[in-house]
């Protein structure tokens, strides 16, 4: 008698156990209920239909698993087959990704090549200990001046850019896409509309900056699983690029959408609306986002994330609970944007928490200058405009009512220029030289 290969006796064996099937006992607004399945709370279960449904658990009770959809309910009726698919979420990870464009679950929607051949890895990924981060003392150029020299941003740091509606984030995040020192950019584009994402791909990224970019897409339209995903895939592809020694930008265009998105999730799932609407579970989750960014032992990951503030309001409950999180925040103006002036950063309400760790005495010198010279302005605007300025009445006002055509210059920059961090620190040198022989007389 031929004896088997324990390894084929295994496989067998497992083929042929009954499939553990359960049944959805409840269709309702986003959620669905299902009874006779085990799975644990972030699995994934699959709702057979003419149209399979993916759905995952977000809550289990006694009366079964609550499960968000990850797609449309529509034809889904109670009675339909359930069934396991084994675990959470898994996406593919690898070099191959660069220039691709994925949905919210890290599926290619460009109509490239299949990604099948690539390593599965979950998406749930612990952020690096504290203890093991090594500290930010390298600064990562951006391109645009006016964050190089006044908001400079550290390799491995996270910051905010805080703006209403049409004030140009996904226009300042294509410039950095571009301009960027990083070698890879991870772009999550969470609730935008449908009709912005291929322009913002094709015109604001353009092939230059596709090529070494990866973007993650979940419009507005689609389940709210699929959109607070999206940011979760988009930070897990980055990790895996740092795990390998790289130095990844990961940007996130809004977490005021991904928070939005939890919300619904929450609300759903039975949770009680806190401030503003907003469940403690919005809270909870955005520093286990956030702080999963920035430097581990072998590489780096920048994270710049965008908040939706409402109304312009920068004290808003996401912006506020971002700004207590990140490592700095970048306030874009509404009165620059609407003026003409782009990017419409106000740089003295922008401020960066490793600006000491990044930059020389010498820089620092310039940039707090350049500051005090800005504040000088903004402190007589008013008086000038309706004459009641007399200048020698303050030395640092007349000096920057003379240099501010030349500063203005300086701060303001076209999408499609990206300027070397060197080049912006000796620009900037050379604008204040007229004012420190000024100051010095």
């Amino acid at each position: 008698m031929t004896s088997l290969d324990p390894r084929t006796s295994v496989a067998a064996l497992a083929a042929a156990a009954p499939a553990l099937l359960g049944r959805v006992s409840q269709v309702l607004g986003l959620q669905l209920v299902v009874t006779g399945l085990p799975a644990a709370v972030g699995d994934l279960v699959e709702v057979e239909g003419d149209e399979p449904v993916l759905a995952e658990v977000a809550a289990s009770g006694p009366e079964g698993l609550t499960c968000l959809p990850l797609g449309s309910t529509t034809g889904l009726t109670a009675g339909a087959l359930v069934r396991h698919t084994g675990g959470p979420l898994r996406i593919r990870v690898g070099e191959e990704l660069r220039g691709r464009v994925l949905d919210g679950l890290g599926r290619p929607i460009d109509g490239g090549p299949s990604l099948d051949h690539l390593s599965l890895v979950g998406v749930d990924h612990p952020a690096p200990d504290a203890l093991a981060r090594p500290r930010i003392v390298h600064q990562l150029g951006l391109g645009v001046r006016a964050l190089d020299s006044l908001v400079p941003c550290g390799r491995g740091q996270r910051l905010g850019i805080m703006a209403g509606s049409g004030v140009g984030k996904s226009s300042l995040l294509s410039m950095v896409a571009r301009g960027t020192d990083a070698e890879i950019c991870v772009l999550a584009l969470v609730g935008e509309r449908g009709r912005e994402v291929r322009e913002f791909i094709e015109n604001d990224l353009g092939p230059e900056g596709l090529a070494r970019s990866i973007v993650v897409v979940a419009t507005s339209d689609a389940p709210p699983v699929e959109r607070l995903r999206a940011a979760f895939v988009a930070t897990r592809i980055a990790e895996s690029f740092r795990d390998a020694g790289r130095h990844v930008v990961l940007m996130m265009d809004s977490l005021t959408r991904v928070a939005m998105a939890q919300r619904e999730i929450g609300l759903s799932a039975g949770e009680p609306p806190a401030t503003r609407g907003y469940p403690p579970s919005v809270f909870a989750l955005m520093p286990r986002l956030l702080e999963r960014a920035g430097t581990s032992p072998v590489g780096s990951i920048t994270g710049l994330y965008t908040v939706l503030v409402e109304g312009d309001d920068m004290q808003d409950p996401i912006g506020d609970t971002a700004r207590s999180i990140l490592d700095g925040h970048v306030v874009l103006s509404r009165r620059l944007a609407t003026s003409g002036h782009f990017p419409s950063i106000d740089v003295l309400e922008s401020i960066s928490r490793v600006n000491g760790a990044v930059t020389t005495p010498d820089q620092r010198q310039d940039a707090t200058w350049l500051r005090r010279l800005l504040a000088a302005h903004r402190d007589v605007k008013e008086l000038v405009e309706i004459g009641a300025y007399a200048r020698g009445a303050d030395p640092d006002a007349d000096l920057a009512l003379a240099l501010m055509p030349r500063i203005n210059d300086f701060l303001r920059q076209e999408m499609d220029d990206s300027t070397p961090t060197a080049q912006t620190w000796g620009r900037l040198h050379a604008l204040l030289h007229p004012a420190e022989l000024g100051a010095a007389s």
